[in-house]
């Protein structure tokens, strides 16, 4: 895989999180194209962090550090995550916990670690709902179950399509994923 072939995965996968309307996602790649992705990434606002590596695949964490550092700041989302046990909130602690929840779960230890869709930047009422449903009776599913404000929420739904076609089109006509990243580098569509 070519560095344009990972930056076609990122655009699909990610393109909420490039163009600034995401603090965050979830990015799966074949291990032996890490490397290639750290590239591309070098010296945008996206950092990224592992949280698990099989024999074929990686799973990772890719976030706008500024973003999350504030949301991790916030009383509701502080609360939620003591819940979850978590006492630290420097957001390397808090990552390097999560990893070892999200571990745990794909190793059938535990159940699964719901702080995963806060750190995905979920609404709280939703990660909320969604426990409290155990998954059903969501109002709405696009991105994520959906348990309130679904008028909002298709809303910003829309934007991440449309953040997705836009890098779709700029890939296509030849744009790189290091240019498109660079543009959006700080800025928000």
């Amino acid at each position: 895989m070519d560095s344009r072939k990972i930056g076609n995965q990122l655009v699909l996968q990610c393109a909420p999180l490039i163009v600034g309307l995401k603090m965050s996602n979830l990015f799966i790649i074949q291990n032996e194209h890490i490397s290639k992705m750290y590239r591309l990434l070098k010296e945008s606002r996206i950092s990224y962090y592992v949280f698990l590596v099989t024999e074929k695949m990686s799973t990772l964490f890719l976030y706008d550090r500024e973003k999350l550092e504030n949301f991790l700041s916030k009383k509701q989302t502080r609360l939620f995550f003591q819940e979850e046990g978590y006492l630290d909130f420097d957001l390397q602690k808090v990552l390097f916990r999560f990893r070892c929840q999200y571990r745990l779960y794909w190793s059938g230890k535990r159940d699964f670690p719901h702080e995963l869709g806060l750190l995905l930047g979920y609404p709280i009422e939703d990660v909320n709902g969604f426990i409290l449903n155990k998954g059903k009776k969501s109002l709405y599913t696009g991105y994520w179950k959906v348990y309130d404000d679904v008028q909002g929420k298709k809303e910003l739904f829309r934007m991440y399509e449309l953040a997705k076609e836009t890098l779709i089109q700029l890939v296509f006509n030849g744009i790189s994923i290091a240019e498109i990243i660079d543009t959006y580098n700080g800025a928000t569509l």
